[in-house]
């Protein structure tokens, strides 16, 4: 594809940049430059345990260092997300990639990377975390409400990714290891990184090697509306093989007056998906032996992210003014081949189709703050401009052969967003007991969306306030409340001015709706802190959000190009709420003399109220658990140089809600667990076992039918199930090994 080229190069520049700024910086450098930055050695090689920072933003923020999550070998940033409150996965079994903060869908949930956004190529506009190595990471922020300066995009909250920086950290590392799957496969990993100080210059760069592997069984039941007669037998291998290369960098150089930083981010990853799946019919005697269809799926995934930005700090005129710009981008080249046929030995073509994703991001910003004895006054404004273009287009089969190009009506598109946030915060400190913050941010949009359809423009202002008080009446104890609107941005999928014939039924149409507004939210959190001796905290907070603007697909009154039907489109139709109750502890158990073993638990409940839109019926929102779970130990032997530590994870069901079928999601539960030896001051050996009880995902189908929407809906209404299935996917325990030597 055309990015190939840029793709390469854009490598090339990246890793050379990582490297000439450790190699050269490295060869003359101070013995004494990074007196405050924390040695590789610390961070590495301890038997020291990492607990939730204790943090002192005016808004509620839950800080987690790399090393909290380190021991258990998180391959990416969403396995770190486990053991992190109301964070819940929907994803297949091993697979962490659409995080769903506070059990909404992912596209509720901001990921922002060193606070800045992070565009994916998935059409809901969220963004796949288990592309960032967690190799990379130097620590993860869970901001449950925003301030004026931070985007307002977190309906459900936001997830900050905080890089590795050279002014944090001083020396390097490597990083040897591999994965192996429970049929013995085996794929490697391995990481170089360094950081340190020159003078006034601190820098870092890494590169990052992952490979991985994921082998699923998945076994379909399907059966009669009563669940009572068998039809057929469905067993499917779906294996997952790819491999993800990363480089970031980081230069920072300060001066008498401010600093400024430059930084860079690439991950590249490819990724193999073929899943072939055998349906099997009775062949007498209740025996499903019997072969009835083939189905062969190969997918070629290619992805690439990239980041780069420049910013600095400057004292200024009595005051500090900040100002940063900045590129985001993001490629897929994509292509799926689906074959079908009686048996393996007679398979042929039946569907081609391509999905090829470019998408940029620029941005700048900049901002001025007073300092007064007891308040502080911040003006800024943020700038973005969007570019995307997307094509998922269907081949013609000829004959057995990929055809021409056979693009349905808008599947081929552009999208350019101009966004300009003005915004001004008022922070408040009367005394050390009581802090007040409040601002607004103004969001402005401009889009303009374009296909073979045509041109739709869209602008809109969105007034965002926020409140946030801190009451601290003594050194351990924190009480919390803030109030804010935040914005859950209309997918692209939905915004798209496309038209999808035999959709939602085969006498209808989907289409898209690009004048579709923002869903917006008023969210309140309340909560209570209690640190735990020198180390530990606990905490409690209760949300709550009302949503207004809520996107639906419904019927219009037009007729479809069947003329039997009618015309679907998604609508701003409806409102929702969620609520619930997030409960987190973590220290070391001192007050009874094992100061080397520490505790770690969390639990979530959380609920909601949505209307539906076919049936009216109060449901929740789509696949949101009642509740999520984490609980876990690690213990240090500190004569031996050992540590060990198990980590439980669980969640409860949730349940999809489409015109014609509802789906119930439930997973067993999931542990972890990890052994290492330290060796000297600069080496750590790490065995961690993942899935280690056989984690299962189980869904429960339950689909109905009719000539008509009317008569499905009645038949829905009515419990006149045409097809149940029960669908079971097991993938089996992961092993990783790893070997890191710090100097």
């Amino acid at each position: 594809m055309s990015h190939h080229n840029f793709r390469a190069r854009t490598w090339l520049l990246a890793t050379t940049a990582a490297l000439a700024i450790s190699g050269a910086a490295r060869a003359d450098e101070a013995a004494d430059a990074a007196a405050e930055a924390t040695t590789v050695e610390q961070v590495i090689v301890t038997g020291d345990i990492a607990f939730r920072n204790r943090t002192s933003d005016p808004n509620p923020v839950l800080s987690y260092d790399l090393e909290y999550f380190q021991r258990f070998e998180p391959v990416s940033v969403g396995e770190m997300l486990k053991r992190v409150p109301g964070v819940t996965f929907t994803s297949d079994v091993l697979e962490f990639d659409g995080v769903s903060m506070r059990g909404l869908p992912p596209g509720y949930t901001q990921v922002l990377i060193n606070g800045r956004r992070a565009p994916g190529g998935e059409a809901d506009r969220s963004f796949f975390v288990d592309r960032i190595p967690a190799e990379l990471v130097e620590r993860i922020e869970i901001i449950r409400s925003p301030r004026a300066d931070q985007p307002s995009e977190g309906l459900a909250g936001s997830l900050n990714v905080i890089l590795k920086e050279g002014a944090q950290l001083e020396g390097g590392f490597v990083k040897a290891g591999a994965l192996i799957n429970e049929d013995g496969k085996v794929r490697p990993s391995g990481a170089v990184a360094y950081a340190g100080t020159v003078g006034d210059t601190s820098f870092w760069g890494a590169l990052n090697y992952q490979g991985r592997r994921n082998p699923k069984k998945k076994t379909s039941w399907r059966y009669d509306g009563t669940f009572s007669e068998l039809d057929n037998i469905e067993r499917q291998d779906d294996t997952r093989d790819g491999v993800d290369l990363s480089a970031n960098a980081e230069l920072t150089h300060r001066f008498d007056t401010g600093q400024i930083r430059l930084s860079g981010l690439v991950v590249d990853t490819d990724r193999d998906e073929d899943e072939t799946s055998l349906t099997y019919v009775d062949a007498g005697g209740g025996r499903f032996t019997a072969l009835d269809e083939a189905e062969v799926q190969a997918e070629r995934i290619s992805q690439q992210t990239y980041q780069f930005s420049a910013d600095g700090k400057f004292d200024l005129a009595g005051g500090v003014l900040t100002a940063n710009i900045g590129w985001a981008g993001f490629r897929e080249d994509t292509n799926s081949r689906l074959v079908v046929g009686g048996d393996l030995s007679e398979l042929e073509l039946d569907e081609y189709t391509t999905l090829d994703i470019t998408d940029d991001e620029y941005s700048g910003g900049a901002a001025y703050a007073w300092n007064f004895s007891t308040s502080k006054l911040k003006v800024g404004v943020d700038l973005l401009r969007k570019e995307r273009e997307g094509a998922e287009v269907e081949y013609d089969i000829d004959d057995g052969e990929v055809g021409d190009a056979d693009p349905a009506p808008g599947a081929i598109y552009g999208i350019k967003e101009t966004r300009i946030d003005p915004y001004v915060r008022y922070t408040f400190t009367p005394n050390d007991q009581w802090n007040f913050d409040a601002g607004l941010r103004v969001e402005n949009t401009d889009r303009d969306i374009t296909s073979d359809l045509g041109t739709v423009s869209y602008s809109k202002t969105q007034w965002n306030p926020s409140f946030h008080l801190t009451y601290t009446p003594n050194s351990e104890d924190q009480f919390r409340a803030s109030l804010a609107r935040t914005v859950r941005r209309a997918g692209y999928d939905l915004i798209i001015p496309y038209l999808a014939e035999e959709e939602p039924t085969d006498d209808d149409d989907l289409r898209g709706n690009p004048r579709l507004v923002d869903e917006t939210a008023w969210g309140l959190d309340v909560g209570y802190e209690r640190r735990l001796g020198a180390q530990g905290i606990f905490g409690v907070n209760i949300f709550y959000r009302d949503v207004s603007d809520l996107i639906e697909v419904v019927g219009t009154s037009e007729t479809s190009s069947s003329g039997l039907g009618n015309i679907y489109e998604p609508r701003n139709i409806g409102s929702g709420q969620t609520w619930g109750v997030e409960v987190d502890f973590s220290s070391p158990l001192t007050i009874i003399g094992l100061p080397d073993t520490g505790l770690f638990a969390n639990y979530t409940f959380m609920d909601s109220s949505v209307e539906d839109p076919f049936t009216g019926a109060d449901r929740r929102f789509t696949n949101q658990p009642h509740h999520v779970y984490n609980v876990g130990f690690i213990h240090t032997v500190r004569d031996w140089g050992v540590s060990f530590g198990a980590s439980a994870y669980s969640r409860s069901a949730g349940y999809e809600s489409a015109m014609d079928e509802t789906v119930k999601v439930a997973y067993t539960a999931d542990m972890e667990a990890f052994i290492e030896k330290r060796i000297g001051d600069n080496v750590v050996v790490r065995l961690a076992g993942m899935n280690l009880l056989d984690k299962k995902k189980k869904e429960t189908f339950r689909k109905y039918d009719g000539d008509s929407v009317e008569e499905i809906l009645e038949n829905r209404a009515n419990g006149d199930i045409d097809e149940g299935e029960l669908e079971s996917e097991r993938s089996g325990a992961l092993y990783q090994v790893t070997l890191r030597v710090a100097f």
